[in-house]
């Protein structure tokens, strides 16, 4: 049972370190397509570039320590846990965000961006809203 606890411990502590970055690196999108500057250019390319090869690390262990604890419960545990089914495609969705910023990393490392800073405004808004249905689904364990 304590091997379990660390396990939830270190999922919830790489999330967390994972979403301050996932939260951040929209924001510093909505800075660079707004500017003109090509020194600001230049240091946003870089900036963005360092958060998201940081941060992606964490998702990665987050995704480690989330299967070591479905394993760790066990397979009738998981049968049973109706909200995990709902929780995962949920999980999938920031996973695929995630790589959705590489892609808009290299849009913006080659000049490729076509974007206003409001799509990114709105952009930076989903990873929130998808982690408050995440934290509903395990903490309140419906179904």
């Amino acid at each position: 049972m304590m091997l379990i606890l660390v396990y939830k411990a270190l999922h919830v502590f790489f999330m967390v370190a994972w979403f301050a970055g996932i939260f951040y690196l929209p924001r510093l999108f909505v800075y660079h397509a707004g500017t003109t500057s090509p020194d600001c250019d230049a240091e946003f390319k870089v900036m963005e570039r360092r958060l998201l090869y940081f941060v992606t690390p964490f998702a990665l262990l987050t995704l480690v320590f989330g299967l070591l604890l479905i394993h760790s419960y066990g397979a009738a545990w998981f049968k049973a846990s109706h909200w995990l089914h709902y929780k995962l495609p949920l999980v999938m969705l920031l996973y695929g965000y995630h790589a959705y910023c590489f892609k808009l990393l290299a849009d913006f490392k080659h000049n490729r961006n076509r974007r206003s800073p409001r799509f990114y405004r709105i952009f930076n808004e989903v990873p929130v809203l998808v982690l408050l249905a995440i934290i509903l689904l395990a903490y309140l364990k419906p179904m």
